[in-house]
C-alpha cells in the first residue's frame, strides 16, 4: 500500500521509498521520509498530499505520496 491509500489523519509507518529517480528518493529522504518514519496523511486535495512528518507538513504531488511505501 503507498501513502495515496491511506486513510486521512491515520499515522503510518514507512516501509520503503521506491522510486526510479534517485533525485526523487534523494528529495524524500531529506524531507526524512524513510523506512522505519511515521507520517500522518492531513489532507488530500486535487491531485496532491498535506503530510505531516517531524513535526513539519509538506505538500506533495501524487507521484511522490506513490512513491512513499506504508505498512
Amino acid at each position: 500500500m503507498n501513502l495515496s491509500e491511506a486513510k486521512l489523519g491515520a499515522d503510518v509507518v514507512v516501509k520503503e521509498v521506491i522510486a526510479d529517480d534517485e533525485e526523487l528518493k534523494g528529495f524524500l529522504f531529506s524531507l526524512g521520509c524513510y523506512s522505519g518514519e511515521v507520517v500522518t496523511l492531513v489532507s488530500k486535495k486535487r491531485g496532491g498530499y498535506v503530510l505531516s512528518l517531524k513535526d513539519a507538513r509538506y505538500n506533495i504531488d501524487e507521484d511522490l505520496a506513490k512513491a512513499i511505501i506504508i505498512n
